[in-house]
Order: C-alpha cells, then structure tokens, then sequence
C-alpha cells in the first residue's frame, strides 16, 4: 500500500520537480540525475513524508537541498559548455523565446546560493518564508539575497536583457 502511494504520489510530482532541476541546474541530464536522487530520498523516508503537511514542499526542499550538496562536492568541478545553439529568428514566439534563454543562461552565471533563492521566489512564485524554509536561511536573509541575487543577475545580463527586451 505504502509503495503505491508513493509511486502515486513520485509520478504526480517527478514533472514538477524535473522542471524545478532544469532551473536550478541548467543542464536537463543534471536535473534528471537530481530528480532522481531526490525520489530515491524521498522513497527512503516516506513514511516520514507522506504524513507531512505538505509532501509536494518536502520533496522539493529536499530538491534544492540535494543541488546545494551537488555544487559543494568537488566532484561538481563538470560544466557545461557556455555556447548555446545558433540564435533563432524573430517574432513574438522567439522573443519569449530569446528572453526565456537569456535568463537561463543568466542564471546559470549567478553563485548556487543566488540562483536557488531566485528561482525559488520568482520563478516558482513562492513567498519569502516558504523560501527560508528551504534553504535554512532567515526571512530577512531571503529578502537581503534576493536583492543582492537580482542586482548580480542585472550585471550579468548587462546589455544583453536589453537587446532582448528591446525587440
């Protein structure tokens, strides 16, 4: 019974979290590895998990947790190559397009700790508390990162958001 709800509740939320992964990792056979990691966790103590408040927001705490380990460990030393494909063409749909990859790629320049928080606000819309209770971290420390975090992420952008925003 206790294997069902588990495999009920991994194939409900194992979209979700991959996506999660993408943004945080920037590199979709990382996610997946994390996505992975993160269920086999989550399987482990899922007795623990399936009586909680919330299972959705302990596998993912347990998804972030898992990235800031991964990027600690020096056997993280991997990365990816930093070209991208050849740049689309225009219209409505490729500019979003354009953006969508502009910001990744922004993210993916910014320190773990930064990326993890921006994600976790803006991009999964979650409030600053939910955020601290993810990662350790003081309401006020969420609030003070987050400011710093996008600041850096402007500096990365540079010019480039604005080409983009601009068309």
């Amino acid at each position: 019974m206790a294997d069902e709800e588990y495999l009920e509740f991994a194939s409900a939320r194992s979209g979700h979290l991959f996506r999660t992964a993408c943004l945080l990792t920037g590199d979709w056979h990382l996610a997946e590895d994390l996505v992975q990691e993160t269920l086999g966790k989550v399987y482990r103590s899922w007795r623990k998990v399936s009586r909680a408040d919330n299972p959705a927001a302990y596998s993912e705490a347990i998804l972030v947790r898992t990235f800031l380990s991964h990027r600690r460990r020096r056997s993280s030393a991997e990365r990816p190559t930093a070209s991208l494909p050849d740049r689309p063409g225009t219209g409505d749909a490729v500019d979003g397009t354009a953006l969508r990859m502009t910001l990744l790629d922004g993210l993916a320049r910014l320190p773990v700790q930064d990326r993890a928080v921006l994600v976790l606000r803006f991009w999964e819309d979650r409030s600053v508390s939910e955020t601290a209770t993810v990662l350790h971290l003081s309401a006020g420390a969420v609030r003070n990162r987050s400011m710093r975090a996008l600041e850096r992420l402007r500096e990365v952008l540079g010019d480039q958001f604005l080409d983009v925003t601009s068309r």
